[in-house]
């Protein structure tokens, strides 16, 4: 049996007041809007949807107090609410992580390649940023930024003359803090967070790095940039 869309919103908003609980420890008499304005702080998908999450309560209650009967609600949600809702209850219950969208075959290069190595991967694989090792340990990433700097840095002769390293290049970084380790266990909205607070601080970020546990030595599992959030739109 096909249920009405006020039906199914009522359903989404519950399994949402639940989970709002639980994120925030708050009890059940505390109104919805308490709940949002402290569950905010602790997760990314509910900042993301705050003002989406009070409308729905509004409508919330112009659904379950204007009832005049078991089968009439005299506010029935539009389909693209009622699946916006549905998504949200989804997305707290069973959250996408970081592993699940972004994991794969990471490119890394090594300090002594030359650039020319870390120029064609940019070229053929379309890659902004480079995770650079020196025996083994991880150093940092190279940006199209720290080989633009680097060309700045050089009169033409030498570049005809020399072979560069990549190390050569990831000395002229400006800012050598572009990136951070995470758990391959975050939920994709939190990444998303880490890219949003980036940029309101000035500090941006170039990429998320996953490994197991969220530590540089461990193995490199993906990584995420900016435009790879897109995916959470699709």
């Amino acid at each position: 049996m096909d249920h009405k869309n006020s039906e199914r919103f009522l359903i989404a908003f519950n399994r949402i007041d639940k989970s709002l609980m639980k994120i925030t420890d708050m009890p059940s008499h505390l109104s919805f809007s308490k709940k949002i304005a402290k569950a905010k702080s602790q997760n990314a998908l509910i900042a993301r949807y705050e003002d989406e999450l009070h409308e729905f309560s509004s409508l919330r209650n112009a659904i379950v107090h204007n009832r005049t009967g078991f089968d009439y609600a005299i506010a029935e949600p539009h389909d693209e609410i009622v699946e916006l809702i549905e998504s949200i209850d989804r997305g707290l219950s069973h959250p996408v992580t970081v592993k699940d969208l972004f994991s794969g075959r990471v490119h890394t290069v090594q300090s002594d390649e030359s650039l020319a190595t870390g120029l064609r991967l940019i070229r053929e694989r379309k890659f902004n940023q480079l995770p650079i090792y020196k025996k083994g340990r991880f150093m940092g990433l190279i940006t199209a930024n720290g080989i633009m700097h680097w060309l700045a840095d050089q009169e033409t002769d030498c570049i005809s003359r020399e072979i560069p390293t990549l190390l050569d290049v990831y000395n002229h970084e400006k800012r050598k803090k572009t990136y951070r380790f995470v758990k391959c266990t975050m939920s994709a909205y939190e990444a998303e967070g880490y890219f949003r607070k980036s940029i309101m601080s000035g500090q941006r970020l170039e990429a998320l790095l996953i490994t197991e546990q969220g530590g540089k030595d461990e193995k490199l599992l993906g990584i995420i940039t900016p435009l790879d959030l897109l995916k959470l739109d699709e």
